[in-house]
């Protein structure tokens, strides 16, 4: 039978948590209401990061190994304390999200079994104006730690340069965020533009560690995600726990702590104890806000000495001065048409998996694996594409190859999908 409920007394408030016994890390042992106590315990720096702006919901009803699933609209069934404000996105659609304002807000997202916790950077008073500029550092494959430190440590000199402060943090996943307060005076374009014009600083000072690529088949070491700064757009905030096996935390760093940081050393453990022995290493955040000038006067010279406008994610419509959104290695040189009509690849890409979970597209991998042993031996894993896809309200797998490091006589063919996963079939409407 499940948990009877534990009622929480906070700020002011009574906040059930239903079934507080479920495990939520089953490697840890770690329950649901071990997660609201956590919360709790860090609760002035996690409202640092989410106080007063618009969140996405991302459940994870069965625990960290089950698969999430985004609310944006706020549970009809809620607290009358429960803040909310109305969004409208690139789509044209509007969802009234919740605003969390208190440590009993915080407690309440945990119990719906938000994990990690999913702010937009913009404040409930001001929608159309960002606050926060986030540079998101993303490995590829392989990507050794020591270089996204690297990556980090450039990112914020030139930050710095610009007239901003950088605050790092790790993401509790593979990579690092550096923050940077700005002063809420630009659009979510402007601040895109800008965010573009920073990645590409970034990669001109560490070209052999960092990228500003969008597509995947084009990226080595650290890719500087610019996009994540695009409405719509949000990352995990500070003292966020992550739905990995031993429940690691998205933790701020001092700046000297950077160089030798490690990702494990900052769980859902570990932070409790070195913030009641720290306190919150972002606390001066707010009192930095600074200007877009400088970034987005690098950014006019970029496009004037000719670059084009960088890939938006794939649900905006084409914006002005963005190329054709067309992978590389869908891209059709003049002159290379087939007789068919379809574009030619450039790179040499074959798809694996589309799969409703990682579980499953992984176990297509390794089938194809088996199958293919030595094909799989020339493949560096940067040449290994694992794409989280947004559906509808849940994320699905595509598992792509990059075949560029076989020789061609020796690429095997696009073969029928290991798992064949269509995610907009449950919605589709049947055909007249």
């Amino acid at each position: 039978m499940p948990d009877r409920k534990e009622i929480i007394e906070v700020a002011g408030h009574s906040v059930p948590v239903s079934n507080p016994g479920k495990v939520y890390f089953p490697q840890t042992g770690h329950t649901k209401l071990d997660l609201v106590r956590y919360y709790l315990s860090v609760a002035d720096g996690a409202l640092r990061g989410v106080a007063d702006r618009p969140m996405v919901l991302k459940r994870y009803v069965n625990g960290a190994e089950g698969e999430a699933f985004f609310q944006k609209r706020a549970p009809s069934s809620r607290p009358d304390w429960i803040e909310t404000v109305v969004l409208s996105f690139p789509s044209g659609r509007t969802a009234e999200e919740v605003v969390v304002t208190d440590a009993a807000g915080l407690a309440w997202v945990v119990n719906l079994g938000c994990i990690d916790l999913n702010p937009h950077p913009v404040r409930a008073s001001d929608l159309d104006h960002p606050d926060e500029l986030r540079v998101d550092l993303d490995p590829v494959p392989g990507v050794h730690w020591a270089q996204i430190i690297r990556v980090a440590l450039v990112a914020r000199d030139v930050l710095t340069d610009v007239g901003l402060t950088g605050w790092p943090k790790t993401s509790g996943s593979r990579g690092m965020h550096v923050y940077a307060r700005i002063e809420p005076r630009w659009t979510f374009a402007d601040v895109r533009r800008a965010a573009v014009a920073l990645a590409r600083e970034i990669e001109r000072r560490a070209p052999q560690d960092a990228t500003s690529k969008w597509w995947k088949e084009e990226r080595h070491g650290v890719f500087v995600d610019y996009n994540q700064n695009a409405k719509d757009r949000t990352v995990a905030s500070a003292y966020s726990v992550r739905p990995t096996p031993d429940a690691r935390v998205s933790a701020p760093l001092a700046w000297d702590e950077v160089p030798d940081c490690r990702l494990e050393d900052f769980t859902i453990d570990t932070v409790p104890q070195r913030y009641a022995r720290l306190g919150d290493l972002a606390e001066g955040i707010d009192a930095t806000a600074g200007s877009l000038e400088p970034l987005l006067e690098l950014a006019a010279r970029d496009e004037a000495a000719g670059l084009p406008d960088a890939p938006w994610p794939p649900h905006f419509i084409r914006q002005a001065g963005e190329e054709p959104r067309v992978q590389p290695s869908k891209r059709r040189a003049p002159g290379t048409a087939a007789p068919t009509g379809r574009r030619r690849s450039s790179m040499p890409l074959i798809e694996v998996a589309r799969a409703a979970t990682k579980d499953e597209a992984m176990a297509g991998l390794d089938r194809w694996k088996q199958r293919h042993p030595e094909t799989w031996a020339r493949l560096e894993p940067a040449d290994v594409l694992v794409d989280a896809m947004r559906g509808r309200s849940s994320v699905w797998t595509r598992i792509r190859l990059n075949l560029r490091n076989v020789p061609e006589a020796e690429r095997p063919p696009q073969e029928p999908l290991e798992v064949d996963y269509d995610p907009w079939a449950a919605v589709r409407r049947p055909q007249p």
